[in-house]
């Protein structure tokens, strides 16, 4: 192990808000600590780390906001759909939008992550628009050179693949053996050539 590389803090009421940022800690941990302080553990591991660094800089537990309720009552299950449908509040992925974006696309359409997002967040925008991105998002993805987007909370994934792609040669198992190495380690969990040094 590299010397000088600081032994990972047990996560408690202990720990300064600090350590709890320079650290990596698994969603299972966060929620751990979340129900022995009753703080929420709803929502992304992102939110969750949010509640706590608050929590250990202030001592006081935030209540967490309630869910926007929906404006529009579209039914997305059962309406009439055309190219000229408008993304609501409360869209939702239904078979009824399944079929629609079917019949326009073809038979390889799916659902996928990136479209789905946009759709959330795109109220207002028509079912046209909507075939649009999906396209785009389609094309994007069979482009061999074009690294899809992985969410910031997905470090262990963003860790992966870059390993992986980096180092042809490797295994997976030799990505997951450095990774292991990495979180461990204060600071980002970004992948880097250096992490070597740390076997």
């Amino acid at each position: 192990m590299e010397k000088g590389i600081e032994k990972r803090p047990e996560l408690n009421n202990a720990i300064s808000p600090g350590d709890f940022q320079g650290f990596y800690w698994l969603k299972t941990e966060l929620a751990s600590f979340c129900q022995a302080n009753g703080i929420s553990a709803s929502g992304g591991k992102i939110d969750i780390a949010a509640r706590i660094e608050q929590y250990l800089a202030t001592g006081m537990v935030v209540p967490t906001s309630a869910k926007p309720v929906p404006i529009s009552s579209f039914d997305w299950k059962n309406a009439d759909l055309d190219l000229n449908t408008k993304l609501t509040d409360n869209y939702t992925n239904t078979e009824n939008v399944r079929a629609f974006m079917t019949f326009h696309i073809g038979s390889h359409f799916r659902f996928n992550t990136g479209f789905m997002n946009w759709a959330k967040a795109n109220a207002g925008k028509s079912l046209n628009d909507a075939i649009d991105e999906w396209k785009r998002i389609y094309t994007l993805k069979r482009n061999k050179e074009h690294k899809s987007e992985i969410a910031p909370q997905f470090e262990y994934n963003r860790y992966i693949r870059d390993f992986m792609a980096d180092n042809p040669g490797k295994t997976r198992a030799s990505a997951i053996y450095f990774w292991k190495l990495k979180r461990q380690k204060r600071g980002d969990n970004n992948y880097s050539a250096t992490d070597f040094l740390l076997s």
